[in-house]
């Protein structure tokens, strides 16, 4: 670790607090992390750049009142199982979440199609759509409850300095001058992480040129609580159902339309009433009308891979670590099983003795997550190209493909199972 500034203890106002693990970042991945490694007595400080999120009760009270939120995740069930075990799961359900029972994809330059069903697997549902900002909520006020918790919001990091003192501590410095001292730090601060560029970590990255259009619609017909998704050479649109208590209970959905760069911008500059056009064209008006309901918010979409997790004193997780396209919606999903993953692994470690900043100790985080990372990774990256060509020869492969998969119930068991986060 190395600071790019010169900011030491004699810089700061704070004496260092002192803690075994620091957690940069309070997104969904970090928090479930944090939450993990503190049930396992741990002691944590988190940092996050975000002002803290409201309290579950005012959120309960104001919920029919709002507008859902844009930003929304879709949870494998493996992902829910772990939720579920880290004791947050009925707390987030209480809220609003939407189990979706179908999935139905299709290619927009052919006549292939392939629809899951939970009842395939004998399950009661393929996922659930749930809006980040609730998910991130219940673990906020889920994490406020233990005492060896100490999280810090508007803490901005800005400096990382290494062996500050004889116990081999390290210490982060806040752009407030706020001073932390660790054994550990745990970058799950996103695809612009600052502990990924302030310790140096190397990545592999390209732009795909896209940009992912998202915001929440209201359509005519009811989403049949089906996750939709067509693809087209520009790119996918997905379209996944969102519950709300009341008579429209089942035409709310979000959208995520990733498009070339010079679709994205003349798509955000349409009216609302122009894009509800566009986007029910694209979607081949399979909902009937649709109207805008929530501001569009627009993002850049590349693939990013740090070629180490790891380094002594340091480890990455999500999107940290890795980034891909959201046509699957998969990242999230491999976030947490990030999180899941070296929260076993650290509490293991401390269990038997060793040194959870070791490199040896975090190495089996790595060893245990790159492969399964950088196959979703090598897989998404096959479909967008496969599904993004206008070639006539992969326009029929794909097509064909579609239609063996959706009249083979074997095969398609084996996707649903792997999409879901289950064994196969």
């Amino acid at each position: 670790m190395h600071a790019p500034q010169e900011l030491t203890l004699a810089t700061t106002h704070d004496i260092p607090h002192e803690c075994d693990i620091l957690v940069n970042g309070g997104g969904m991945v970090g928090l479930c992390l944090s939450l993990a490694l503190a049930q396992q007595g741990f002691d944590i400080v988190v940092l996050d750049a975000q002002p803290a999120p409201p309290e579950v009760a005012r959120l309960r009270a104001t919920l029919g009142d709002q507008q859902f939120d844009s930003r929304v995740s879709a949870l494998t069930p493996g992902s829910q199982s772990w939720l579920q075990q880290l004791g947050v799961w009925d707390a987030l359900a209480d809220l609003r979440v939407c189990a979706y029972s179908d999935m139905h994809v299709w290619d927009a330059d052919g006549t292939g199609s392939i629809h899951f069903t939970a009842e395939e697997v004998h399950r009661p549902c393929l996922g659930h759509i749930v809006e980040n900002r609730l998910i991130c909520a219940v673990l906020h006020e889920a994490l406020r409850q233990l005492p060896q918790v100490k999280l810090c919001n508007n803490h901005t990091l800005a400096a990382v300095e290494q062996a500050v003192d004889t116990s081999n501590r390290a210490l982060v410095v806040c752009d407030n001058g706020a001073a932390f001292s660790f054994r550990l730090l745990i970058g799950a601060d996103g695809g612009s992480s600052l502990v990924r560029k302030l310790c140096a970590f190397t990545t592999r990255e390209w732009s795909y040129q896209q940009q992912a259009i998202v915001c929440t619609i209201k359509t005519a017909v009811s989403h049949q609580f089906t996750a939709w998704q067509r693809f087209m050479s520009g790119g996918p649109l997905a379209v996944l159902p969102l519950l709300q208590v009341g008579a429209q209970s089942q035409h709310c959905s979000s959208i995520v339309w990733s498009c070339d760069d010079d679709k994205a911008a003349a798509l955000m500059a349409l009216s609302e009433p122009a894009f509800a056009q566009e986007l029910q064209r694209a979607f081949e008006s399979r909902l009937g009308a649709m109207e805008i309901i929530a501001p569009r918010q627009v993002f850049p979409l590349h693939q990013q891979h740090a070629i180490h997790y790891a380094k002594p004193g340091v480890v990455l997780v999500g999107d940290a670590a890795h980034t891909l396209h959201p046509l699957a919606g998969q990242g999230v999903n491999l976030g947490l099983a990030d999180a899941e993953c070296l929260a076993q692994v650290l509490t293991k470690a401390r269990q038997r003795g060793e040194d959870i900043a070791a490199i040896q100790t975090l190495s089996r985080y790595q060893r245990e997550r790159k492969g399964p990372n950088l196959g979703m990774m090598l897989s998404m990256e096959m479909f967008k190209r496969a599904f993004g060509s206008d070639a006539l020869m992969l326009r029929w492969l794909r097509n064909t493909g579609l239609r063996v998969a959706n009249q083979n119930l074997a095969l398609k068991r084996t996707l649903i199972q792997h999409a879901m986060g289950l064994p196969v």
